[in-house]
Formats: C-alpha cells, sequence, structure tokens
C-alpha cells in the first residue's frame, strides 16, 4: 500500500485539463492523482539508479527539454533520460535471457545463432523502450499544446474587451490571464508577472507572443494588432483594430480546421482498408488458404488479429489525433459536480447483469465460442450507466455556455444604458430560459443573500459557474466580463455587447468545424459500431460454412478449417487434406473456439479505438463524451457481430 509520507513532499503538476500544463497558485488541482503521482516518483526513482558518470550517454534533446518545462513536470528532462536509460538496460536485460532460454531451449534457433539472435532482440526492446519513455512527454506536451490554442481566441477576445475598456497592457493581460485556467492563461500569467519586475510598457505581450508564435502565428499577429490599438485614436481606429485583432485568430482556427478535414480523408482511407476491410476479408480466405497447402498456425493467427493489428490501428489512430491544430477545451464533468450521483454500484450491477445474459445467449444464436464475446461488449452497458449522469450534466453545462452570448448582450445594453449589474442581472435572467437564466437566477440569490461581489456570486465556491459546476474555457471569460462590467459601470456596456458576439462568432466557427469533421467522423463511427462487426461476424460465418465450424443452424461448433482437393472426410469432425499430416493437424487446429473469439477480441478493439478516434476528432478528448461513445460501441459491436454471424449461418446453412 502506498502511504501518505511516500507521497508527501513533492511539487505536482496542476491545471483543470487532462493533459499538464503549467501551473501558477491557486489554480484548481484536479491533476494531482495518486496514478500520476505514481508515474512521477517512479520514474524520479529510475533516474537515481542511473550512475552520474554516464549522465553524457543520455542527454536530452532541445524537444525533450521544451517539453518538460512546459508540463513542468516534477522530473526535469535528465531525470526523464536517465530512468529512460536505467528501463531499457532492465527491460533489454530480461528480454536477452528470455529469448536466449526460448532458442536454446525450444530449439527454435540453432545454437550457433541464439546469442547473436537475443542480442540483436534485447537491443531493439531496449531501444523500443528508451524512445517510448523519452517521447511520451513530447507527445503529452504536443496535446497539451493543442488543446491550449483552442483557448487563443478567447485569449484574444479577453484582451480585445479589456483594451476596449482602457488601452492599458498591464491591465489588459492581467485581465486575460484571469479569465481562464488553460496554459494560455497560465503563459499569459507568466510573462504579465515577468514584465511587473523588468517593467516592459506591453505587460509581457510580446514576449507571450513570441513564446506561442511556432505553434499558433495567428497569435503574433493578433498580439501586434492589439498593441497598434493601444497607440491608435480613441473611437473607429481603435475599435476597428480589435476587431482585426481578434478575427485574426478567428479566422486561422477555421482555416486550420478545414484544412485538416481534407487532409484527414486520406489516412483515413488508408486505416479504413489496411485495419478494417483487408483483415475482416482475409478471414474469409483461411479455407481457400488451407486446400491450398498455406499453412495456418494458430499462434501466428491469434498475435496478428488480437495483438499486431489492435496495436497497428491504436497507433495510427493516436498519430491522426496528434494531427488535430485545435482542439476546443470542454468543461470536465467529474464526480465532484454536486448534480453527478455516484452510480458505480449500480454501473457494475448492470455490466455484471448484460454480461451474463449475454454469455448465455450467445450459444443459443451462434454458438459456445460467441459467448466471451458478447459478454464483455455487453458489459459496456455498464459504462454507459456510470457515465450517463455525467453526460446529461455535460448537455446542461452546454446549453448554459450556448446561451451566455445573449445573455450578455442583454445585459451589455441595459448596462450601457447606465443600469448596475448588480440590478441587471435577475432582470436578464427573467428574460431568458433554460440553464443559462437558472444559473444567473442562482448567482443573483446568491448575491443578494451572502453580500458578495458579482464575480464570486457567479463563479466563487459552489456558484453556478464555480469549479465544481464545469467551468472555464468561454464561461470563465464571460462572468470576469461581467465582473469587470460590475466594476466600471457604463462604459463596459458596449464591451459586454460586443463580446456576446465573439461569443456567438466562436460558437458558429466550432460549430462549422465539427460540420467540416462530421462526414469523416460519422463513418468512423458507424464503421466501429456497426459495418465493421457486422462484416466481421458474416466473414466468421462464412468459413465457418466451409467447412462446418457450426453456429446457428449449423451442425455444431466443431471441426476445422481445411479442404480437400475434393473431398471432405467426416470422421470425428477431421479434416482431410493432401498436402499431408501437417497441413491436416495445422488444419484442425483452426476451429470455431479459436476463429470467433479471436475476429471477436479484434473487432471490439476496433469498436472502442475507432470510436476514441472519432470522438476525439470532433470533440478533443473529453472523457465524459469518449467513456460514454465506446460503451455504447462495445454493446451495440458485440451485438451486431453476433447478429451478422447468425444471419449468414442462417442463409448459407
Amino acid at each position: 500500500m502506498i502511504g501518505r509520507e511516500w507521497l508527501a513532499g513533492w511539487r505536482w503538476p496542476t491545471g483543470w485539463e487532462w493533459m499538464p500544463g503549467r501551473s501558477r497558485p491557486g489554480d484548481r488541482d484536479e491533476l494531482t492523482t495518486v496514478g500520476w503521482r505514481i508515474v512521477q516518483r517512479a520514474l524520479a526513482t529510475a533516474a537515481r539508479a542511473w550512475p552520474e558518470r554516464y549522465a553524457d550517454w543520455v542527454a536530452p534533446d532541445e524537444e525533450l527539454l521544451r517539453a518538460c518545462a512546459f508540463l513542468d513536470l516534477s522530473v526535469d528532462a535528465e531525470q526523464v533520460t536517465a530512468a529512460a536509460a536505467t528501463v531499457s538496460a532492465l527491460v533489454g536485460t530480461c528480454a536477452f535471457v528470455v529469448v536466449l532460454g526460448w532458442a536454446l531451449l525450444g530449439g527454435a534457433v540453432a545454437p550457433s545463432l541464439a546469442a547473436p539472435f537475443a542480442s540483436v532482440t534485447a537491443v531493439t526492446v531496449g531501444w523500443v523502450a528508451f524512445s517510448g519513455i523519452c517521447r511520451a512527454p513530447v507527445l503529452a506536451a504536443a496535446v497539451a499544446r493543442t488543446r491550449a490554442v483552442g483557448d487563443a481566441a478567447t485569449v484574444a477576445s479577453a484582451l480585445a474587451l479589456s483594451l476596449r475598456l482602457a488601452p492599458v497592457p498591464e491591465r489588459a493581460a492581467r485581465f486575460a490571464a484571469n479569465a481562464g485556467t488553460g496554459p494560455l492563461h497560465r503563459s499569459l500569467a507568466d510573462h504579465a508577472d515577468h514584465a511587473a519586475v523588468t517593467g516592459a510598457a506591453d505587460g509581457g505581450l510580446s514576449a507571450f507572443a513570441a513564446e506561442w508564435r511556432e505553434w499558433f502565428p495567428a497569435l503574433d499577429r493578433s498580439v501586434a494588432l492589439l498593441l497598434a490599438a493601444v497607440d491608435a485614436d480613441v473611437g473607429n481606429d481603435r475599435t476597428r483594430l480589435l476587431d482585426r485583432a481578434v478575427a485574426a485568430v478567428e479566422d486561422d482556427l477555421r482555416d486550420r480546421t478545414a484544412s485538416f478535414a481534407g487532409d484527414l480523408r486520406a489516412p483515413v482511407t488508408g486505416l479504413y482498408a489496411f485495419g478494417v476491410l483487408l483483415p475482416l476479408a482475409l478471414v474469409g480466405t483461411l479455407p481457400a488458404a488451407v486446400a491450398a497447402g498455406v499453412p495456418v498456425p494458430p499462434r501466428a493467427f491469434v498475435v496478428t488479429y488480437d495483438l499486431v493489428l489492435p496495436v497497428a490501428v491504436a497507433v495510427a489512430a493516436g498519430r491522426l489525433l496528434l494531427r488535430r491544430p485545435v482542439a476546443i477545451p470542454a468543461p470536465q464533468i467529474d464526480a465532484t459536480h454536486p448534480d453527478v450521483p455516484d452510480r458505480r454500484g449500480p454501473a457494475l450491477l448492470a455490466a455484471a447483469a448484460t454480461a451474463t445474459a449475454g454469455w448465455f445467449a450467445a450459444p443459443i444464436v451462434a454458438g459456445e465460442w460467441a459467448s466471451p464475446v458478447l459478454a464483455v461488449g455487453g458489459g459496456g452497458v455498464g459504462l454507459c450507466v456510470h457515465l450517463h449522469p455525467r453526460r446529461e450534466v455535460r448537455r446542461t453545462v452546454d446549453e448554459r455556455d450556448r446561451g451566455l452570448s445573449d445573455a450578455l448582450a442583454l445585459l451589455g445594453r441595459r448596462v450601457a444604458d447606465g443600469e448596475a449589474v448588480e440590478r441587471a442581472l435577475p432582470v436578464v435572467a427573467a428574460s431568458l430560459s433554460g440553464p443559462t437564466a437558472d444559473a444567473l437566477a442562482e448567482a443573483s440569490r446568491r448575491r443578494s443573500a451572502l453580500g458578495i461581489p458579482v464575480g464570486r456570486a457567479l463563479a466563487g465556491d459552489g456558484a453556478p459557474f464555480g469549479p465544481a459546476r464545469g467551468s472555464g474555457g468561454r464561461a470563465a471569460g464571460a462572468v470576469t466580463a461581467i465582473a469587470a462590467a460590475a466594476t466600471e459601470g457604463r462604459p463596459a456596456g458596449d464591451a459586454l455587447v460586443t463580446h456576446g458576439d465573439r461569443l456567438d462568432a466562436l460558437a458558429a466557427a466550432e460549430r462549422a468545424a465539427r460540420r467540416e469533421l462530421a462526414t469523416v467522423t460519422g463513418t468512423l463511427r458507424d464503421t466501429a459500431a456497426l459495418f465493421g462487426p457486422l462484416v466481421g461476424g458474416a466473414t466468421v460465418a462464412l468459413a465457418g460454412r466451409l467447412d462446418d465450424l457450426g453456429g446457428f443452424g449449423g451442425s455444431g461448433p466443431g471441426g476445422g478449417i481445411g479442404s480437400t482437393a475434393g473431398d471432405i472426410g467426416s470422421t470425428a469432425g477431421a479434416v482431410g487434406h493432401t498436402a499431408g499430416d501437417a497441413v491436416a493437424a495445422e488444419a484442425a487446429a483452426l476451429s470455431a473456439s479459436l476463429v470467433g473469439p479471436v475476429v471477436g477480441v479484434y473487432v471490439l478493439s476496433l469498436a472502442a479505438t475507432l470510436t476514441v478516434l472519432a470522438t476525439g476528432l470532433e470533440h478533443g478528448f473529453d472523457r465524459t463524451v469518449v467513456g460514454y461513445r465506446v460503451g455504447l460501441a462495445l454493446v451495440t459491436a458485440s451485438g451486431a457481430f453476433v447478429a451478422g454471424h447468425a444471419a449468414v449461418a442462417i442463409l448459407v446453412g
């Protein structure tokens, strides 16, 4: 058991996102989990085991140095490389011993080649382990930066809003930094702090833009326009420059997404061809392969379909997700949300009941071999039951945030007419409907009852836009704008209206981006949950029918895959083969009890992987949406797989 003392005294990354970013005091710590602590503690322990005199052998490259600095890990880049070297040496040694013993005792390799073969294998395994550990922070930083870019329009809009009220860069930088908790906001806060010490006239905005220039050049252009607006005359010139600054970011985000949607079609087509269609088609050719004298070793069949292909598809999907240029950060809904009940017990019960029902129903529909497939797929019901309340809360939060643009427009007009925010807030809440109206009304009641400022009533602890209620992103920026209007009064009215228009434009751009990706992601989801499993079940049924594998409407699950040149024996279910006894043994080993589950596991892995890919491309890695859709895909895929097998077995039987 891990004691508290073992975890004490360490500095861990903070931030509201699923991937770590640089932190500052006061941020909500959602990443301080035991699992993340154990990973970093293990890296630090492994790093200490690497001799310091060999440190130059594994010096980190610049990319790893930048990634570790961006993630603010408790272990630095030198420790990561030292830990990777230690792990790779241990893994390589173990691989050498295992492979050498297998080669000598199993007789798979000539004794004179056993040591070289084991050495090459050990070096390969060690290199893969070393590269994987060193690349992990780089990939994590890439994902975090992708999510950060999604906040660029929000940051630019907050900067423009502050400069409309007062052309003071230092104040605008502080205002925008406090409008969210993402990596961009934290980076801006760091540069604002540094500018306060050095006395930089631009409030750190130029240094902030320079830091992100490599990943998002449009932010550099936007900051240049914002700084030009500071020196422009009050009136149309300044307003036009501020609008162009925000539009530069929005247009670039829109162009990136549209370009990515077009570039995505070719790799997704390749993924279909080599990861889905071709492997499933090859299942139906197994009898013909055996008839032609081509041996199909069962072990190679299992490794190919349940290890090599799923890993290859997962790697390809991961590469596509890493290429995603923009990921709009979504509010994270977890068990701490007051409207999310504890559904772990019912979820486990539902999963167990569905899995049990699938286990006993499978022999009736397809055969005993299908029981594990239907049981595992049916277990996805538990995931759906567990995440359904979070999904409903997430929908409510999305609807609440969509109505903020209208709320800001109505509130801004009242403030521009001289009405105080405190008095206008309940009136605006009464004129709206839905979750947005409920949230504003609750905030107004909290302010009146507790006598607290508008900002705390909206986003403080227990508030409707507070940390535990799905805050962050554009909602945080809107709350900051309302709080600023409460302080500034009438001059902030027009700025609130403009900020509301910007929120509406951002929402429209996000919908357009998802429509661009919908043609690809929709096909991925349908393939994962329905078409792929149907084809998989049909191919297994065809292979089984050709050599009497059995199933629904057949003669039973026994028998082997194979054929003679024209004569199929019927004694004891064995299959004769003119190529000799060895080929006959290989053919007999590939029975329905092996082929069906192996392809079933492959189909379920496809359902999970392609669903994660489709959802990640469309929504970013939103754990609630991803988990719920994976649960649905597993249930649907297992049912479609068995149904496809049964239907084809009836037709050909």
